[in-house]
């Protein structure tokens, strides 16, 4: 047997529970309509439309639709909004005192490493004009028993002239350095320069108060020029060949002092990273020379 009932999809059911009708409701929804008592519906005369149908009013336009989206979702989800922007106002303001922390300590990282007059840098001297004195021939150099000891020092490139005091050992062993930071040292245990073997001069590269006599001297290059005036009027004119920095728990010695099969120069001074815990650089640079022909 086949089913004989209504074969068409079965409507929606969409009436509001029985309980919650309420007639004071009814009448704010609809005003001037008459809300009939609470009791059996008839149904109305033929042709004529229910009160409150969809006959006696136009569909609602797309903004109130639209309008009452937003308020619907808003009423939703605005308290997990509210919740999300205060988490994620916390994330920010953290985010941004751990940058302002990191950059703070960056900055006292830098400031402990750098002496603190580093900054800003002062100008790079003007190069200055080379000394006239005569200048002694390598040639003689191989049989010069003696040589005048060195009175001053011209380094043009980097704009330094100064005269030459002399060094001696500390009782630790390691080389003096000049009392003044305007001025540079022979160290009288090494040749003077001019004669075989490596002549050393040294001096300072800053203090508290400013640049010393060195400052510029890691910005030399090979080929520039290093004058060395001698008590008897002549100069020793030297050609750089190259600058080196090195850790001063592992300096070379033998390479620095060590003997050589011509004339010279070893110029040195502090560099590299300042240890304000130490009260020190952890560096030397040293330039290295020989005598022109």
């Amino acid at each position: 047997m086949g089913y004989s009932g209504q074969t068409g999809p079965m409507p929606v059911l969409s009436c509001l529970p029985e309980d919650w009708w309420d007639p004071a409701w009814q009448a704010a929804q609809s005003p001037g309509v008459t809300v009939p008592e609470r009791g059996v519906w008839t149904a109305p005369a033929a042709g004529i439309a229910e009160p409150g149908t969809p006959a006696d009013e136009s569909p609602p336009s797309w903004r109130r639709v639209a309008g009452t989206t937003f308020s619907l979702w808003t009423s939703r989800h605005l308290p997990r909004l509210r919740r999300s922007s205060r988490r994620l106002a916390a994330a920010i303001a953290l985010g941004a005192g751990l940058v302002a922390v990191g950059v703070g300590t960056t900055g006292l990282t830098v400031s402990a490493l750098s002496p603190a007059h580093a900054a800003p840098l002062p100008a790079r001297p003007a190069p200055i004009p080379a000394p006239t004195e005569p200048a002694v021939p390598p040639a003689s150099v191989a049989t010069a028993q003696q040589a005048a000891r060195p009175v001053s020092l011209s380094i043009p490139s980097i704009g330094v002239r100064t005269r030459l005091i002399h060094l001696g050992v500390n009782r630790d062993g390691t080389l003096q350095v000049p009392s003044s930071t305007a001025v540079a040292g022979w160290y009288t245990g090494s040749p003077r320069p001019g004669m075989v073997g490596s002549a050393i001069i040294a001096g300072h590269v800053d203090s508290r108060t400013g640049p010393g006599i060195f400052f510029w001297l890691r910005t030399l290059r090979p080929g520039d020029r290093i004058y060395v005036g001698r008590a008897d009027g002549t100069m020793a004119v030297f050609t750089v060949t190259r600058i080196s920095k090195f850790a001063k728990d592992h300096f070379p010695t033998a390479a620095v002092y060590g003997p050589v099969p011509d004339a010279e120069l070893r110029v040195i001074t502090c560099g590299g990273i300042f240890d304000r815990s130490l009260g020190r650089y952890l560096s030397n640079v040293v330039v290295f020379a020989r005598l022109a022909g």
